[in-house]
């Protein structure tokens, strides 16, 4: 994947955006409030991402949502489901667009050569099953070589694959990638540690649970002592 930052979408309201007729097909009857007789329509501002390369469909999706619901057998007129369709599309935007971030890095001039580990970095993804969250902790490590990288950016790499369509053990292999790719290290370690709510909350439904992924690579997937360091460290049997 190429180290480049990724767009920070931009929110903002379409002027002059004309009132949509509720004749018209295309458009949900939740995606606007219903008017009162005797009085005009209400023309409420349309959200759209200014970043169309992202590929989101804001408009599509609000339409979708509403279709959604109403398949679900819920009122659309009701008070509280009124602006649902949009608010539920522009949240699923933002969930799905990471944030820009540079990943800084200076060179190992001390020649540091034992383990930066970050643990307990928090996170949260959307199950690409059920798109139900995920939510968790993630234990992110390295072995320097030439560069050590922003610690802050350990935590911005998880974001970067995480706010996507995801499962949990792609997750941790992306992470563990990315960093052997573009900081070059001795060796990577990633484990995750998630509650799966499409587990949690449907199904099974076992409540608590923790699923554990890991992805090593380089001396700490090689050398014995290091892995065994790099696991008691995210205090996890090897």
């Amino acid at each position: 994947m190429a180290c480049r930052q990724a767009p920070q979408p931009s929110w903002q309201a379409v002027p002059g955006a004309a009132p949509i007729s509720r004749k018209d097909p295309k458009v949900s009857r939740a995606a606007h409030r219903p008017t009162r007789e005797g009085r005009p329509p209400v023309t409420r501002p349309q959200l759209h991402l200014l970043d169309d390369h992202l590929g989101i469909d804001l408009p599509r999706a609000e339409r979708v949502v509403a279709e959604l619901l109403d398949a679900l057998g819920q009122d659309l007129s009701a008070e509280h489901l009124l602006d649902t369709p949009r608010r539920v599309a522009a949240s699923y935007a933002e969930l799905l667009t990471p944030v820009a971030f540079t990943p800084t890095t200076f060179a190992n001039e001390e020649g540091y050569d034992e383990l930066v580990l970050a643990r307990a970095i928090p996170f949260w993804s959307l199950c690409q099953h059920h798109l139900l969250p995920f939510v968790g902790v993630a234990h992110v490590g390295y072995l320097p070589a030439g560069r050590i990288l922003g610690l802050s950016k350990l935590a911005r790499v998880v974001e970067l694959f995480a706010r996507r369509l995801q499962v949990q053990e792609r997750l941790t292999t992306q992470v563990a990638d990315w960093l052997q790719e573009h900081l070059e290290p001795k060796g990577v370690g990633v484990v995750l540690e998630a509650e799966h709510l499409c587990m949690s909350l449907r199904g099974v439904r076992a409540t608590g649970a923790r699923t554990v992924t890991s992805a090593v690579q380089g001396v700490l997937r090689e050398d014995p002592r290091s892995r065994q360091e790099f696991f008691t460290l995210t205090r996890m049997a090897s």
